[in-house]
């Protein structure tokens, strides 16, 4: 028999990275492998998804981006769609972000979107938005000995709950100032709505090409978040003495750092792409944070 008359279908693959703790996946997820099945994906799934529903394609979620996936779905919060990010931006891997958490500026569709947002994507007529990283770097006694990128935060913070650090901040090379603070956040457009908002920095739109860099709990009241070009090397030296501070990414992950430790901040060559449908910033900002509507 001659199979050239059956239609053919191009291999798609994709990925589901969920949320632990959210036992309504149980339930979500079998019809979820139903559709995608239906409109022939082949599909790989995260531990934590595994944990909801049985599937035999289970991989490492920081081993997710590994893969020659056409998207991943990210099942959760924003933590769980930053988190899946850092896996799969590198290589380029879009993502689309369905809201089961609380905030969700990032993860766009809710629930009672999810078929409409995979139909659009399925006719290929969802947009894509870049959003920039910042990469750091961990200079100790003249070599580099950690590196990360950040989706949303790169925060410095001390360890020492009565001391104050001292956080020596230089922008392309020019000394600005020397913060005393609690610590010290280099956020990109996608965090200005993250910690450093919490801080007391301006919320700038995801497409500015810019930093913010804000002091926490600063011991000048004159010292003030500042925003920077992204084309700025931004280097901060920090001087915690006899105590540990912690560099944090994303609030995820990070390191200890060390009196005399310098941290190098710059954009990133990553970008981190998201699926969209009709997302809408400041629909978003008046949504999350209660700005009233007209």
């Amino acid at each position: 028999m001659n199979d050239s008359s059956k239609p053919h279908h191009p291999i798609r693959r994709v990925g589901l990275i969920s949320k632990p703790a959210k036992p309504e996946l149980a339930r979500i997820l079998p019809e979820l492998l139903r559709w995608l099945g239906s409109h022939h994906y082949e599909v790989v799934v995260d531990e934590i998804t595994a944990s909801y529903v049985a599937w035999p394609k289970v991989v490492a979620r920081n081993k997710m981006g590994d893969h020659d996936l056409s998207f991943v779905i990210v099942l959760g919060g924003d933590g769980t769609l930053i988190s899946a990010a850092r896996s799969v931006a590198p290589r380029g891997i879009p993502i689309l972000g369905v809201n089961l958490g609380t905030l969700g500026f990032l993860t766009e569709v809710p629930l009672n979107g999810l078929y409409e947002a995979l139909g659009s994507i399925d006719e290929a007529h969802a947009r894509v938005e870049c959003r920039s990283m910042v990469h750091s770097e961990v200079m100790r006694e003249g070599r580099i000995i950690a590196s990360f990128d950040a989706l949303n935060d790169v925060v410095v913070n001390k360890t020492s709950i009565a001391r104050l650090a001292s956080f020596d901040l230089y922008i392309d090379g020019v000394f600005v100032c020397s913060n005393k603070a609690d610590g010290l956040i280099v956020a990109t457009p996608t965090g200005s709505t993250a910690y450093s908002l919490a801080a007391g920095g301006p919320v700038l739109m995801p497409n500015v090409d810019a930093f913010v860099i804000t002091p926490v709990s600063p011991h000048a009241l004159t010292h003030r978040p500042l925003v920077v070009k992204d084309t700025a090397e931004i280097e901060i030296i920090v001087g915690a003495g006899k105590e540990d501070s912690f560099l944090s990414i994303d609030g995820q992950e990070g390191t200890h750092i060390l009196d005399g430790d310098r941290i190098y901040c710059r954009k990133s060559e990553v970008v981190v792409k998201l699926l969209r449908s009709q997302y809408d910033f400041f629909d978003a900002l008046r949504t999350k944070l209660k700005w009233g509507q007209r």
